[in-house]
């Protein structure tokens, strides 16, 4: 079944969807450098897997913490542009901070910085994209997505070759050198950016004399958000999935350097691989999800992503394992931006920010909890036993997305947007 309707609207240029998706591409390259350093990080501090995974928690912790929060501000404020020129800032500096850090509980403090400067960007861009794009929202959101990908795909591929001639704590100095610049650019370019009403694109004008929405407003809409079926189910499947996605990528590279002995470089490599065959994944799952529905697309690419995880446990510590990362990115990382586009399908253009905060703020959730529950496991029974945790969690996840219902007629908010 088809959970939403479409509606027609010209084309229009992708230059802002473009420039967005570089900007979140950098988003991504500081954690996915993170990812790769961590193995090093964790043997020069002497830390146990538990003291690692906590790192993780700590950060997505604070990111769910504050996702809310940030998500009601964006609906509030009316400057998108300047708001993700923040966001892109503030999450690598305490990275820079990092590279100077001898101390567990400073890298503590730095990865809870980074959870709540991450929290700004995706409440700003996803709904700023799906409103600008109505008629082509999964291809849009989607896109945007592959920059998360390109990010997650380009930075351990470029971390390993530089841990060649580098120590871990000057490619943390290093990386900070774009992120800046494109921080810059963005707010250059789009520093003026606002959202637009989704009653203005219905009615064909603009009421100039509606007022702003005051964050009064923005709460007591949010108030109705929260009662919204399709919020709930999506975000209960979130968990879950978010769950697997914060296991899987603090312990992947650390399988990889410990039981099988891959030198920084040819972990770079691979996950560069799972990455890679996400960002080829996302725009043809974001079309496919505007044609066929977001449900069909989600359960098939959930069901097939625990098979392969089941396949990567019983090949372990054989060739196939690796074999088997590539075909896992390809299904696991396709279903994030249609997740995206099926939640703002089922929620007002006005509250997209907010809606958007709640969902991250459910997913950093449960990437708090991954990384620690598979510490945890890995301490008392060995890396490998972690991904009987990873099958088990994409397994509910895509349970709740059976039983989401389907999009229905949306609550009544406050019609006038933000500005």
């Amino acid at each position: 079944m088809t959970d939403f309707a479409v509606p027609s609207a010209p084309r229009k240029s992708f230059r802002e969807v473009w420039l967005i998706t570089i900007g979140h591409a950098l988003t991504h390259w500081y954690p996915a450098t993170f990812y790769l350093l961590l193995p090093l990080i964790g043997n020069e501090l002497g830390l146990s897997y538990v003291q690692i995974g906590s790192i993780l928690t700590t950060q997505a912790l604070c990111g769910a913490i504050s996702n809310i929060p940030g998500g009601l501000l964006v609906d509030s404020v009316g400057r998108k542009g300047l708001l993700m020129a923040v966001s892109l800032f503030w999450i690598g500096a305490p990275y820079l901070l990092m590279g100077f850090s001898y101390d567990y509980w400073l890298l503590l403090t730095c990865a809870a910085l980074v959870g709540i400067g991450n929290n700004l960007w995706h409440p700003t861009a996803i709904p700023l994209l799906a409103e600008h794009f109505p008629d082509r929202k999964g291809l849009a959101v989607s896109i945007h997505g592959m920059g998360g990908n390109v990010g997650d795909a380009v930075a351990p591929f470029v971390a390993g070759l530089l841990l060649a001639y580098l120590t871990w704590r000057q490619v943390v100095v290093v990386n900070v050198i774009p992120g800046i610049a494109m921080s810059l650019l963005l707010l250059v370019l789009l520093g003026g950016m606002q959202s637009k009403s989704r009653a203005a694109a219905a009615g064909g004008k603009i009421d100039s004399a509606r007022p702003k929405r005051s964050l009064a407003d923005v709460l007591r809409d949010f108030r109705t958000l929260l009662t919204n079926r399709v919020l709930i189910f999506l975000c209960a499947s979130s968990v879950f999935r978010s769950m697997t996605h914060g296991g899987l990528m603090a312990f992947l590279p650390l399988y990889l350097a410990r039981e099988l002995d891959y030198s920084p470089g040819w972990i770079g490599a691979a996950m560069a691989a799972l990455q890679t065959a996400g960002f080829i994944a996302a725009p043809i799952s974001g079309h496919l999800s505007d044609k066929m529905g977001r449900r069909q697309i989600i359960m098939s690419s959930m069901a097939v992503t625990a098979v392969i995880i089941a396949l990567m446990i019983v090949a372990g510590q054989s060739s196939a394992f690796v074999f088997f990362i590539a075909f896992l990115g390809f299904f696991f990382f396709s279903i994030r931006a249609v997740l995206q586009a099926w939640l703002l399908d089922a929620t007002p253009a006005n509250m997209g920010g907010s809606s958007i905060g709640l969902l991250f703020a459910i997913q950093s959730l449960g990437s708090s909890i991954g990384p620690l529950v598979c510490g945890a496991i890995a301490d008392r029974y060995g890396l490998l036993a972690t991904f009987y945790f990873l099958v088990a969690t994409i397994i509910v996840a895509n349970m709740f997305i059976f039983f989401t219902p389907p999009s229905g007629e949306p609550q009544r908010y406050a019609a006038s947007p933000a500005e």
